[in-house]
């Protein structure tokens, strides 16, 4: 599967800007990861695409309805299971880079741009101690778990700084490329 069938299968199910764009947000994230440890670009990308498939239609019990909607798409089991590890509740270790990866930038990317979308540089400039600020601030995207993205940052086994750097550029060059398709991740 490449990235335009991807895309495809993606907008067959995903419909809110809202998800799509934390679906491209993760996507930037895992590419830009997968050029840090010398792995596949393309198939960490589809990771990040296409993790949260399933999320509109089954909110309750996402991602657990993702294997059906990824069936017959030629992606492999382990590339589906690694979807199925994202999850909270999950009977898929996170026992690989690609999944412990998955799971750090999952929550991680969406936060930084909303960092961000508060900043009038957006992405340019933007430094780990801006992102941590953020966090300290509980006002700020509520609903995201702290301790979360804390644990699972330290589960890949990265430091803060080096994380939100990975992951701050990835957006912005993913950025670059979405905008030349008429879409952004800052709007």
């Amino acid at each position: 599967m490449n990235r335009e069938e991807a895309v495809k299968l993606l907008k067959k199910h995903v419909k809110t800007d809202r998800v799509l764009r934390h679906s491209y947000a993760v996507e930037a994230a895992m590419i830009a990861y997968a050029k840090k440890f010398g792995e596949d670009e393309q198939r960490w990308g589809l990771l990040g695409l296409l993790h949260d498939i399933d999320f509109e239609k089954y909110p309750d019990d996402h991602p657990n309805h993702a294997p059906e909607l990824l069936q017959g798409t030629g992606l492999d089991d382990g590339f589906i299971d690694s979807v199925l590890s994202h999850g909270v509740n999950v009977d898929v270790p996170r026992d690989s880079k690609e999944r412990q990866c998955l799971h750090a930038v999952d929550e991680m990317a969406s936060f930084i741009i909303a960092v961000a979308l508060m900043r009038p540089t957006k992405f340019e400039g933007l430094k780990a101690k801006s992102v941590k600020k953020k966090m300290k601030d509980k006002a700020f995207a509520k609903a995201v778990n702290r301790e979360e993205l804390i644990s699972s940052m330290e589960a890949l086994g990265v430091e803060f700084a080096d994380h939100v750097s990975t992951i701050v550029q990835g957006l912005k060059e993913h950025e670059e490329l979405l905008r030349q398709q008429g879409y952004s991740l800052l709007h």
